[in-house]
C-alpha cells in the first residue's frame, strides 16, 4: 500500500525576524514618563548652566579676548557655571564646609523643611487633578485653614497631647470647608472649579486680612500691626532631634499625608471611582458612579491637605503669628508639583522635594553672586520641559511615543484628505 505524500506547502513570504525582547524593553522604558521626567530636568538645569555663564561679569570679561585667549574663557565658563551648582548643593544637600556632620547634614533638614508644606498643598492639587478637578485655590483653602483653627484652637490652652493634634486637625477641616464650598457648587450648579477657587483665594485672603486686623477676632491684642497671636506652645510641631536639625514632626504627617493619598487614589474603591471621573465623568454616571458627589469628596481631601500644609507653617517654624500671606506662594507653586509629579502620590512627593531642595539652595546661590530668581527660572524651566514630553524626547533621540505616532499619522492623513 503506497503512502500519501503530503500536499506541497506555499512559500511563506518573508518576515523580519523579531526584536529581541531586552530591546523591546529598553524601548518602552525609555519611553516612559520617569525617563521622559528625569532628562527634563537634565535639560532644566543645562538650560540654567547657560544662563549663569551668560550672566556671569568673568564670563562677559573674558570673552572680549576670546580669539586671543579662549582658555580665559572656557575656564570662568566653568568656574561660573560649577561654582553655581555646588552653592546649590551645600545649600540643598550637604554643606561641605560646615565643622561637623551635623552642620553639614543642615542643609538638607532645611530642604526638608521647606518641601514639607510644598509636598502637602502638592497632593491636595494632584488630588483634585485625579478626578478632572483643577483645584487653583490651595492658596485660599491654606490661609482659612489657618484662620479657622486659629479661632478654635488657639484659645484652648491645652496640654501638648491634646493641643497639638486639635490644632492640627482644626487646619485640616479648615482647608476643607473652604475648599468644599467650591466643590458643592460645582456638582450642584456645574460652575467651573477654576473660576470658583480663584475667586474663594481672594475672598479668603481678604478674609482673614479682616481678621488679623480687627480686636477681639484674630489681631494680636495690644498691637495695630495685622498679625495673629503666636502659636500655643502646646501646638507646636516638637522638633525630631539633634540629628535632624530644623525638621520637626510636620514632616511625619506630610510622609502620612503621602502614604494615605496614595493609598486612596490606588487601592481603595473610593479611589477606583475617583479616578472613573477623573478618565470619563460620562461613562462613571453610566456605570452608576455619583459624579457629583465624587466632586464634593475630591475638593474635601483636597483642601483638607492644603490646611496640613498651612498647619506645617502655623505649627512649624512660623511661631510668632501670622497674617494673610501665611501661605508664602506654596499654594500657587504647589500646582506646578502637582504637574511635575504628574498627579501621583509618590511623583508629587518627589517634586515637592526637588522644589524644597531649590529653595533652600537659593540662598547658598544667592551668596555665591548669582541672582536668587534664578532658583525660579530653573523652576520654570523644569515645568517648561515636563510640559513637553515631545521637545525632550527630541532633544535626547528618544523613541517616539506610540499616542504621538497616531496623532501625527492622523494629522498626515487629514492633511492629504483636506488636499484632495
Amino acid at each position: 500500500m503506497s503512502e500519501t505524500l503530503p500536499a506541497p506547502q506555499a512559500p511563506q513570504p518573508h518576515t523580519a525576524a523579531e526584536a529581541p525582547r531586552s530591546n523591546t524593553v529598553l524601548r518602552e522604558i525609555l519611553r516612559g514618563s520617569v525617563v521622559t521626567t528625569v532628562l527634563a530636568l537634565v535639560a532644566a538645569f543645562v538650560v540654567g548652566g547657560i544662563l549663569i555663564a551668560v550672566t556671569d561679569e568673568d564670563v562677559a570679561e573674558s570673552a572680549g579676548y576670546f580669539f586671543a585667549r579662549p582658555g580665559d574663557t572656557l575656564a570662568a565658563i566653568w568656574s561660573a557655571v560649577a561654582g553655581g551648582y555646588e552653592a546649590l548643593f551645600r545649600g540643598a544637600i550637604f554643606n561641605t564646609r560646615a565643622d561637623d556632620f551635623v552642620g553639614g547634614i543642615r542643609s538638607l533638614t532645611n530642604s526638608l523643611g521647606a518641601a514639607a508644606p510644598l509636598i502637602a498643598a502638592g497632593l491636595g492639587v494632584a488630588v483634585a487633578f485625579r478626578v478632572g478637578l483643577f483645584n487653583i485655590g490651595a492658596q485660599g483653602q491654606i490661609v482659612f485653614g489657618v484662620a479657622f483653627t486659629a479661632l478654635m484652637t488657639f484659645r484652648l490652652d491645652l496640654p501638648l497631647a491634646l493641643q497639638l493634634p486639635i490644632t492640627l486637625l482644626g487646619g485640616i477641616i479648615g482647608g476643607a470647608i473652604w475648599a468644599g464650598i467650591a466643590g458643592v457648587l460645582k456638582a450642584r450648579t456645574g460652575a467651573h472649579e477654576v473660576i470658583l477657587t480663584i475667586m474663594l483665594n481672594y475672598v479668603g485672603v481678604l478674609f482673614v486680612e479682616w481678621m488679623v486686623s480687627t480686636q477681639g477676632v484674630l489681631q494680636k491684642a495690644g498691637t495695630t500691626q495685622p498679625i495673629s497671636n503666636p502659636t500655643p506652645s502646646g501646638a507646636v510641631f516638637p522638633d525630631l532631634g539633634p540629628a535632624f536639625p530644623n525638621l520637626d514632626l510636620g514632616f511625619l504627617f506630610v510622609i502620612l499625608a503621602t502614604v494615605f493619598v496614595w493609598w486612596l487614589l490606588e487601592h481603595s474603591s473610593l479611589g477606583l471611582r475617583m479616578r472613573a471621573v477623573g478618565e470619563n465623568p460620562h461613562a462613571a454616571r453610566a456605570a452608576g458612579i455619583s459624579v457629583p458627589r465624587i466632586y464634593i469628596y475630591a475638593m474635601l481631601f483636597a483642601g483638607g491637605l492644603a490646611g496640613l500644609a498651612g498647619m506645617n507653617q502655623v505649627q512649624g517654624a512660623v511661631t510668632s503669628g501670622f497674617n494673610q500671606h501665611i501661605d508664602a506662594g506654596f499654594g500657587f507653586d504647589a500646582i506646578t508639583v502637582a504637574l511635575l509629579g504628574r498627579s501621583r502620590a509618590w511623583g508629587t512627593f518627589a517634586a515637592g522635594l526637588l522644589f524644597g531642595a531649590l529653595k533652600a539652595g537659593a540662598y547658598q546661590m544667592q551668596a555665591a553672586g548669582i541672582p536668587v530668581d534664578f532658583v525660579l527660572v530653573v523652576q520654570a524651566l523644569v515645568v517648561l520641559f515636563v510640559a513637553a514630553p515631545p521637545l525632550v524626547r527630541t532633544i535626547f533621540f528618544l523613541p517616539k511615543d506610540d499616542a504621538e505616532k497616531s496623532a501625527k499619522a492622523r494629522a498626515k492623513a487629514l492633511r492629504k484628505a483636506v488636499a484632495q
